[in-house]
């Protein structure tokens, strides 16, 4: 869930991208469908979650990956902001170009749900990756990070660098109403309850607005209330960037250690540099390629798993050489 400015205007907007090339990344957890039959030529569109998100090409280059072998027209778009008013145009448009599957990130669990609704009225086989909708009726199968775990996993991760120590930490998560977000914080706060009761949350959780100027300033007025703050969980790229920053411009860098969610080339440059401590990556590639292995079993009626999980996994300074970790880390270009 990521940040772009422009603002997109008419709610007829053209189904576009064409296929590009498909580009490499790891295949693991993927199972078999295989190409050919009634798949040839179909169209199935790919909406992220907001363009030019590395984690989101991560899963476009699993999808496209997939697509090729299985000889699928795969196109790909999304909103230039995380914001269900910009992403709804783009659905409505889909709906009316009636793919034969939809791979979509929804950009809200409520808001989101009506143009999606419509989209499956017509025919097409609606996939849900990365985030979600509170409608059960909506998708043939969802497909996403346990992301609970991936929140118990961020307290383990401080937990560990702060080497059980007691101190206040903080939640510094998007906006209230994003599946996968809120997800995070639950499990990051169920373990501070239950496991990590050396941690006291400083107060509710705090929100960026997906913006990495205003996580910058909200963790810096939280120093100001709480001066003695030993952590920081902030739940996505964007968040974790801005509360590097603003742990840094107030020099409470060796204080305050920072774990974050997603693991792209920025984030890893930061956790070089030392400004963020620990990351908790997810697949996102395995994701692409999973979600297009399910819309084309529902296209051609086969079975359909309705519920995955993938894995995440703590990536850190000493591992980040490891190869089974460093395959994880996300791409800005396929």
């Amino acid at each position: 869930m990521r940040d772009r400015r422009r603002v997109v205007g008419s709610a007829v907007l053209a189904v576009g991208l064409m296929l590009t090339t498909a580009c490499g990344g790891d295949d693991s957890g993927s199972s078999g469908s295989s190409g050919g039959g009634g798949l040839a030529g179909k169209k199935f569109v790919l909406m992220q979650g907001v363009k030019g998100d590395p984690f989101y090409i991560s899963m476009e280059c699993g999808a496209k990956e997939k697509a090729k072998e299985l000889g699928v027209d795969l196109q790909v778009q999304g909103p230039d902001k995380f914001d269900a008013t910009l992403q709804n145009p783009l659905l409505d448009a889909v709906a009316a170009s009636k793919p034969a599957a939809l791979l979509v990130a929804p950009n809200d669990v409520k808001a989101s749900a009506a143009p999606l609704k419509r989209i499956q009225e017509r025919g097409t086989k609606v996939v849900l990756v990365d985030t979600t909708v509170d409608d059960p009726s909506i998708g043939v199968s969802r497909i996403a990070t346990d992301n609970n775990l991936g929140g118990q996993k961020a307290a383990e991760a401080l937990n560990t660098l702060l080497g059980g120590a007691k101190g206040k930490v903080l939640v510094v998560s998007v906006d209230p109403g994003i599946s996968s977000t809120d997800a995070r914080v639950a499990g990051f706060n169920e373990a501070v309850k239950t496991k990590y009761t050396n941690f006291t949350l400083a107060s509710d959780t705090q929100y960026s607005h997906n913006s990495p100027q205003t996580a910058a300033s909200v963790i810096q007025a939280e120093l100001r209330r709480n001066p003695d703050l030993v952590g920081v969980f902030a739940t996505n790229l964007f968040t974790a960037q801005g509360v590097a920053t603003g742990i840094r411009a107030a020099g409470k860098s060796n204080q305050v250690k920072v774990v974050g969610f997603d693991a792209g080339p920025d984030q890893i440059k930061q956790l070089q540099a030392g400004d963020v401590q620990a990351l908790v990556a997810q697949k996102p590639y395995d994701i692409g390629v999973q979600g297009v292995e399910q819309a084309a079993n529902a296209v051609e009626g086969k079975p359909v798993t309705a519920k995955i999980d993938t894995e995440s996994l703590i990536v850190t300074k000493d591992n980040l050489n490891d190869p089974e970790v460093s395959k994880y880390i996300y791409k800005d270009s396929c």
